[in-house]
């Protein structure tokens, strides 16, 4: 009777104890799709409409290629918590115009990075073609490029940083940050600068909040930026297409 009794205990304990992970695993898979940051309309049309840019929504992610057809850089961009890829697309659509340079936006799992265990191949396998691979991204999709930092050939970081330690790699590093930004701040960065190489270029792009690395509004604890959309695109264009020319 006693054993009887306890068998009954431990199957009520573990059918508690798989409840609460049940709901737990309930609970994340809903607030992750819960307050998704939308991309802002005018601005993603602006993509759509521009004639030197291909999209393609494919299975790897968003893909926005040169329409000239030539392309030898890539880069692999990851998005920040819980914002809309196609966020990403305007800011990120003068390096493929101007520098043909082809960019496969991911779409995170459960829209956060650290939920996406994909490597790199299964990014870049929608450019074969492609022969020299950044990655990087924006806040959260930043820190999870450093962790795919070493299959690629060069890290673009946007208002992110390292918690992998890349300083002993001869990796190209560029890491932009916003000198209003309210999350990701030039000090947080500034703090984390020992884990990149000796000459990672870190470069405060003066006015820009968080939220102006992309497209989709203002981001709760963020600061108020000071530039503009327009003047924040043409500075990412020209600060991430040099980057990507040097690696040629």
């Amino acid at each position: 009777m006693q054993k009887r009794r306890g068998r009954r205990i431990v199957a009520w304990v573990l059918g508690g104890l798989a409840a609460v992970v049940l709901l737990g695993v309930i609970g994340v898979v809903i607030w992750s799709q819960v307050g998704v940051m939308q991309a802002e309309p005018e601005p993603l049309a602006s993509v759509r409409e521009n004639p030197d840019v291909v999209i393609d929504d494919a299975d790897e992610g968003i893909v926005l290629s040169p329409a000239s057809g030539s392309s030898e850089i890539g880069l692999v961009f990851i998005p920040g918590a819980k914002v809309d890829p196609w966020a990403y697309a305007a800011i990120l659509q003068g390096i493929v115009a101007e520098d043909d340079v082809t960019v496969v936006i991911t779409r995170p799992w459960l829209n956060l990075a650290f939920f996406d265990l994909r490597g790199m191949d299964a990014f870049t396998s929608a450019a074969p073609d492609v022969d020299t691979w950044i990655v990087g991204g924006h806040s959260l999709g930043g820190v999870r490029g450093c962790q795919l930092a070493t299959d690629a050939d060069a890290l673009l970081l946007f208002a992110s940083y390292c918690s992998d330690d890349l300083a002993s790699t001869d990796l190209p590093v560029l890491s932009l940050a916003g000198s209003e930004d309210g999350l990701s701040t030039p000090q947080k960065i500034a703090d984390a600068r020992h884990l990149l190489p000796a000459d990672a270029e870190l470069i405060e792009i003066e006015g820009a909040s968080h939220a102006s690395f992309g497209d989709y509004g203002p981001q709760p604890g963020d600061g108020t930026p000071t530039i503009s959309d327009e003047d924040m695109h043409a500075t990412v264009t020209d600060l991430t297409g040099r980057f990507a020319d040097s690696l040629d």
